[in-house]
């Protein structure tokens, strides 16, 4: 479908190739986040910039105007950089690319894609840049915090501060900004809950992590937040040092002399876990509760049948697949994926969504089914490498869709598809606000 076509109502993923002309940024206020969920009025959509030697896309890109991520042959693409990474977006491909270890994660070696502005020393991103055996150390002292045992029996406390979310929306009432009010505090307060990381900083971790994941600001804007970042939970960990809790943090620090982990590490770890636990897990659950409205009859068979959200959470993961181009690998010899050959020293950029709606492996990839068996799915990654917190992922999914549909049986959009801007200039995707009301 083409992109100036519009879209009905469920039938097209919530994915998307980025429009190379559109620079639309979250608008996301901190101090809305209190708790407490005012009406709010939908927000106007954005226009884009022209970048040089594009094209003008249409913008905003809205929820309206979606075009499948397709797979295909492996792709060049050229970088801001002047560099000329493969695209790699074929099922087959993709799981190759994120298992085979001729694929480094390492990002200090020649040839590594540089999708966002990170600092230049290594390990910025801990684990999720590293390759065994250091990878297998550092990601090993968090394993048995995230298995599913462990999220399990945090369900509870998810559960607690969704219900406490919901209140607030119910006494606030109708209309309501769901991403404000809902979609980004829920995953705010676990992850800050889990690590021990006082709430009250979260304008300042959330506006930081936008900058670091954003691929359309300053190189320098990017590298201070990255800075303030690591201020930050040096100033943490000392505190912890000096006064552990039973906190996360806490917990790794009393196996820091058995797993041989420095300071540095341990503040590597908590910062992707804060950065990646709660950006991503709010832009999924806005994008997955979009789904849901602009399919309302899969919004009332999930809330007549609660034991779909189980297979619906899967399924949702397949079908929207909001992490972009996060995940990207450099070759250290020549290998063949399909019928290209990528050479050693060569830089790879993996399409999760174009693998997610491989029609070899699923089935009318682009239609969003709760019955489908998704398993096999690629959304959490693949490999060494795959999520460390998808348990954790699933329980907050699966409490916050079910509590959601439970409490406001009425739930609907309070703005037309054309309003419902999506940014799209970051590694992951999701709704800049989402207006509802009941």
């Amino acid at each position: 479908m083409s992109a100036s076509r519009r879209a009905r109502p469920g039938c097209t993923p919530f994915c998307f190739r980025t429009p190379p002309g559109l620079r639309v940024r979250p608008a996301r206020s901190a101090a809305s986040l209190s708790g407490a969920c005012p009406p709010r009025t939908p927000t106007a959509p954005r226009t884009g910039t022209r970048s040089e030697g594009t094209p003008m896309a249409e913008s905003p890109l809205t929820a309206a105007r979606f075009t499948p991520r397709l797979p295909g042959p492996a792709t060049r693409v050229t970088l801001p950089d002047g560099s000329r990474p493969w695209v790699v977006s074929r099922y087959a491909d993709v799981r190759t690319v994120l298992s085979d270890p001729r694929f480094s994660a390492d990002d200090q070696r020649p040839g590594f894609p540089r999708i966002i502005s990170l600092p230049p020393a290594p390990g910025w991103l801990s684990f999720l840049r590293m390759d065994p055996p250091r990878h297998t150390v550092l990601r090993r002292t968090l394993t048995a915090h995230f298995t599913v045992r462990r999220s399990e029996t945090l369900r509870p406390e998810v559960e607690r501060v969704t219900d406490g979310l919901l209140d607030a929306m119910a006494e606030s009432g109708p209309p309501a900004d769901l991403v404000e009010c809902f979609a980004l505090p829920l995953p705010s307060l676990v992850i800050c809950r889990l690590l021990g990381v006082p709430y009250e900083d979260h304008p300042m971790f959330q506006e930081h992590s936008r900058n670091i994941t954003a691929t359309d600001i300053p190189q320098e804007t990017a590298l201070a937040s990255a800075d303030r970042m690591e201020r930050y939970f040096a100033e943490l960990l000392a505190a912890r040092h000096a006064r552990p809790g039973d906190d996360l943090i806490s917990l790794v620090l009393a196996q820091q002399k058995a797993a041989a982990v420095t300071d540095e590490e341990i503040i590597a770890m908590a910062r992707l876990m804060l950065v990646a636990g709660h950006g991503t897990m709010a832009d999924m659950i806005g994008m997955s509760v979009l789904t849901l409205l602009r399919e309302p009859e899969r919004a009332e068979e999930l809330r007549a049948a609660p034991e779909l959200l189980r297979p619906a959470v899967e399924e949702l993961m397949r079908y929207l697949s909001v992490v972009r181009n996060a995940i990207t690998r450099v070759a250290t010899a020549d290998v063949r994926l399909s019928d290209t050959v990528v050479a050693a020293g060569e830089g790879v950029i993996v399409e999760l969504c174009g693998a997610n709606h491989d029609g070899e492996v699923f089935p009318e990839p682009g239609r969003f089914d709760p019955h489908r068996d998704p398993r096999g799915h690629v959304g959490f990654g693949y490999g060494i490498h795959q999520c460390i917190g998808q348990a954790l992922a699933r329980v907050e999914l699966q409490v916050a869709l079910g509590g959601l549909l439970r409490r406001f049986p009425g739930l609907r959009l309070a703005a037309v598809p054309e309003e419902i801007v999506i940014h799209d200039q970051a590694v992951v995707a999701g709704p800049n606000t989402l207006p509802v009301t009941w």
